[in-house]
C-alpha cells in the first residue's frame, strides 16, 4: 500500500473549509435586507469551501449535499445549506487556503455545539460525486498519468450509506448566532491528513488501482471569528440585479460542470449574493467581450452598469468586511461562461525566467502555458493595487534571500487577454491568492530560515522551479491571526499535529522564533539509502510550509513568512525491528536496505517512533486492511486503554509500517501518524 500524504506541503495543515459566517444558507435566496422581525430572531451564515494544495492532484471534487446546525443540548437540526437539484461539484484543490461560498442563509438565535454535513457518494460507473483528476505535471512515479480523470468505478468512497456520506461534528467552540449578527463556521476538509486518500496497489497485473477517499477524520471545525481575515476565492456567478442606486449587486452562484468540457457551462444555483462596489477606492470592472478589455472602468458605485450587467456571467475578486458584506475590489464579466471561467487558475507548476512563460494547472488537470508581458499587472490577494513594478521585472525576479518572486506552488488567478492571437496568451493580470513556500528548513536564526525544495518532475524540466533560499519573518509588530482565530502580532508556528497548540506571541515565554529555531534542528538518519524527502536525499530533517505577505514592514516590497506549520515528514517504509512498549509508548522499525543497494552501503538503522497517547492529541493510528478489492481503513483511538492494549498486541517485530512524523534532536521520530497493515501480500 502506497499512503499518499496529499503533497504540495500544503498550508495551514488545513483545508477544505465549509466556512458558514452565520447568514448563509441554503438553495434559497437569501436577501440582506431582512425585515425587523427577521433580523430581531436570526443572524447570517455564510456558507463556503476551503482547502490545501496538492502537487499531484489538479482535482480532488467533492458534492456537498446539505449542511446543519445542531443546538446546545438538542433539538431539530437547523438546515444553513442545501444543495440544488444539480449538486455542483467543488474542486477542494482550487481552494487553497480560500473560502468559497456555496450558500446563504438566515439562522435562529441560539447556540450550536455541532454541525451534521452530507456528502454525496454516488460513485457508480456514470456519476461521479467524487472526482479525482491529476494535475498537469504529478511528480515522478505517481501512479496517475497527467491530466487523467480517475475511472469512479476505481474510487473507494469510506463511509457511504447509500449514495450519501453523512457526518456529524462536535464543534471545537461553541456557535453563538446574536440578533443581526454574522459569524463564521469552517469545516476543513484536511488535504494534508494521511487517511483522506490512500492508494492501493493492484494485487495483479490484471486488476485495477483503488483509492480510497475517507472524510471521517478529514473534516473538522477550525473557528474563524474575524471574517476579514478569510481570504474567498473569484466568486463565479451570473447578475441578477443591480440595485437602481447602484450600492449593489446580486449574483446567483454559479459553479462549472465536471468533467470540464470545451467551451465550459455553468450550473447555477437559487443562492442570491449582494455584493458592494469598494466605495473609496473603487472597484476595476473588466468587459471581457469589449473591445478593449485590458482597460478597466473603475467604479464606486454601479449606477453605470445597470442597463449592462444583469445577466452577465461574472468573476469576482471580493473581500469580507467586519459587518460581514461583501465589497468587490475587481469585477471580469462576458455574456458567456467559458470566457470568465477559461482564465487559468490553479496552482503554478512551472516558472520560466528565460522565456517569461508560467505554466498554471487548470480542473481538467492540463498545464496550462500563459505569457508575461511588460504590462501584465501582478495583484496580491485581493487588492486593487498592482505590484509594482510589474510585468517581467517581476516575474523574473527574486526576493533578497534568493527566492524566486513566482514559485511552484503559488496558488494564481490569471486573466489572459482575450482579444490576444499570441501562443500561449498573454496575460493581462495575476492575481498571487497564496504565495508558499515550503520544503527542508536549515539555518534557522532570530532573523529567518532557509527552505530548500527540490522538485521531483515527470515532464523532464528539470531542476528549473527548484528553490534555495531564505525567507524572513515579518515584523514582531505586524498583526496576524493564529489558527484558533485570536488575534496575534508576528510570526507563529506550529506543529502541523498540535495546530491548537500553535507558538505565538501569546502562549509563549522565550517567544515563537527561538522556539521554532530550536524545533527545527533535528534530524533522523536510517543509515542505508533513504528515498527523498520533499525532494531532498539525506536524513530525515524537519519539513515545513509557509504562507508569505508583500510588503510588510520588515520586509518592504519583497515577501515574508507570517507563519510556519512543520509538517509530518514522510519516513519511507518499513518493518518493525523492537515491538512496541506500553511503558515507553515506542516502538523502533528499520527501513530494509533495496535489494540491488550498491556493495558499501551503510547498514540500515533502527529508529525509534513515539507516539502520544494523550487525549486530544494522540497520534493518530489506522489499521488497513485489505482482502481481495475490500479495503478497510479502521481508526484506532490510542488514547483510550483497551485500543492501545489491541494495537500494541499488532505492532510487533516484522509488522510493515508507514510514519509521518517531525524529527526530533535525539534523532527519534515524533509520530503525528502512523499506519499498519494486515494481509500485505496485496498490499503496497
Amino acid at each position: 500500500m502506497n499512503v499518499r500524504f496529499i503533497r504540495n506541503l500544503a498550508g495551514m495543515g488545513i483545508t477544505a473549509a465549509l466556512l458558514c459566517s452565520i447568514g448563509c444558507g441554503g438553495g434559497s435566496s437569501s436577501s440582506s435586507n431582512s425585515t425587523a422581525t427577521a433580523a430581531s430572531t436570526t443572524g447570517t451564515v455564510h456558507v463556503m469551501v476551503s482547502d490545501d494544495a496538492t502537487d499531484d492532484w489538479a482535482t480532488i471534487g467533492v458534492k456537498v449535499l446539505s449542511v446543519s446546525l445542531i443546538p446546545q443540548g438538542g433539538g431539530s437540526p437547523v438546515v444553513v445549506y442545501t444543495a440544488p437539484s444539480t449538486p455542483p461539484m467543488i474542486n477542494l484543490v482550487q481552494l487553497d487556503q480560500l473560502g468559497e461560498i456555496i450558500g446563504n442563509a438566515q439562522v435562529p438565535i441560539g447556540t450550536y455545539t455541532s454541525v451534521q454535513l452530507t456528502l454525496g457518494a454516488n460513485n457508480n460507473g456514470t456519476t461521479c460525486d467524487v472526482s479525482l483528476v491529476a494535475s498537469g505535471d504529478p511528480e515522478t512515479g505517481f501512479d496517475v498519468p497527467a491530466g487523467t480523470t480517475v475511472p469512479c468505478s476505481q474510487i473507494v468512497i469510506a463511509g457511504a450509506q447509500g449514495t450519501t456520506v453523512p457526518l456529524t461534528l462536535n464543534l471545537a467552540t461553541p456557535l453563538t448566532v446574536t440578533s443581526a449578527s454574522t459569524n463564521a463556521l469552517d469545516l476543513e476538509f484536511d488535504l494534508k491528513h494521511p487517511a483522506l486518500i490512500v492508494e492501493h496497489d493492484a494485487p495483479s497485473a490484471t486488476t485495477p488501482i483503488f483509492w480510497t477517499v475517507n472524510f471521517n477524520g478529514p473534516v473538522r471545525h477550525h473557528p474563524r471569528p474575524d471574517l476579514t481575515k478569510v481570504l474567498l476565492r473569484h466568486i463565479y456567478g451570473q447578475v441578477a440585479t443591480v440595485a437602481s442606486d447602484g450600492s449593489s449587486l446580486t449574483i446567483d452562484r454559479a459553479f462549472p460542470v465536471h468533467p470540464i468540457t470545451s467551451p465550459e457551462t455553468a450550473t447555477v444555483g437559487t443562492t442570491a449574493l449582494p455584493i458592494l462596489p469598494d466605495a473609496a477606492n473603487g472597484t476595476l470592472v473588466y468587459n471581457l467581450d469589449g473591445t478593449t478589455p485590458d482597460t478597466p472602468v473603475t467604479v464606486t458605485s454601479f449606477q453605470s452598469l445597470i442597463s449592462t450587467l444583469p445577466t452577465q456571467y461574472v468573476r469576482i475578486a471580493a473581500r469580507y468586511q467586519q459587518n460581514g458584506t461583501l465589497v468587490a475590489t475587481r469585477i471580469y464579466s462576458s455574456a458567456t461562461f467559458n470566457t470568465v471561467w477559461k482564465n487559468p487558475e490553479g496552482h503554478v507548476l512551472h516558472v520560466n525566467t528565460n522565456t517569461d512563460v508560467m505554466h498554471v494547472t487548470t480542473e481538467d488537470g492540463k498545464a496550462t502555458a500563459i505569457a508575461i508581458g511588460p504590462n501584465t499587472n501582478f495583484y496580491y490577494q485581493s487588492s486593487n493595487t498592482p505590484i509594482t513594478p510589474g510585468g517581467t521585472t517581476f516575474f523574473e525576479g527574486k526576493t533578497p534571500g534568493g527566492l524566486p518572486n513566482i514559485a511552484r506552488g503559488f496558488k494564481v488567478n490569471a486573466t489572459i487577454d482575450p482579444l490576444s492571437t499570441a501562443t500561449p496568451p498573454v496575460a493581462l493580470s495575476v492575481e498571487i491568492d497564496v504565495a508558499r513556500y515550503g520544503g527542508v528548513i536549515t539555518s534557522p536564526t532570530s532573523t529567518g530560515f532557509n527552505y530548500n525544495r527540490v522538485f521531483p518532475m515527470a515532464d523532464g524540466r528539470g531542476g528549473a522551479d527548484n528553490y534555495s533560499g531564505t525567507l524572513d519573518y515579518i515584523s514582531s509588530s505586524s498583526a496576524n491571526t493564529d489558527q484558533a482565530g485570536n488575534a496575534i502580532t508576528g510570526f507563529y508556528w506550529w506543529d502541523f499535529a498540535y495546530p491548537t497548540l500553535a507558538d505565538t506571541s501569546l502562549h509563549t515565554t522565550n517567544g515563537p522564533i527561538p522556539d521554532f529555531v530550536a524545533a527545527t534542528e533535528g534530524s533522523t538518519n536510517f543509515g542505508g539509502v533513504v528515498g527523498p524527502v520533499a525532494g531532498v536525499v539525506g536524513p530525515l530533517k524537519a519539513v515545513g510550509l509557509s504562507n508569505a505577505t508583500w510588503n510588510d514592514p520588515a520586509a518592504s516590497d519583497t515577501w515574508a513568512a507570517d507563519w510556519a506549520v512543520l509538517l509530518p515528514a514522510p519516513a519511507p517504509l518499513g518493518l518493525i525491528t523492537t515491538a512496541f512498549s506500553t511503558t515507553s509508548d515506542s516502538f523502533a522499525f528499520t527501513v530494509p536496505l533495496p535489494i540491488a543497494a550498491p556493495t558499501g552501503t551503510a547498514a540500515a538503522q533502527a529508529v525509534t517512533v513515539d507516539l502520544s497517547v494523550t487525549s486530544g492529541s494522540a497520534t493518530l493510528v489506522y489499521q488497513v486492511d485489505r482482502q481481495g478489492n475490500k479495503i478497510t481503513i479502521t481508526p484506532q483511538d490510542i488514547s483510550n486503554g483497551t485500543t492501545l492494549t489491541t494495537v500494541a498486541g499488532n505492532l510487533t517485530v516484522g509488522v510493515p509500517v508507514k510514519v509521518f512524523g517531525v524529527p526530533q534532536a535525539d534523532g527519534s521520530i515524533k509520530a503525528y501518524a502512523l499506519f499498519y497493515y494486515t494481509n500485505t501480500v496485496s498490499t503496497k
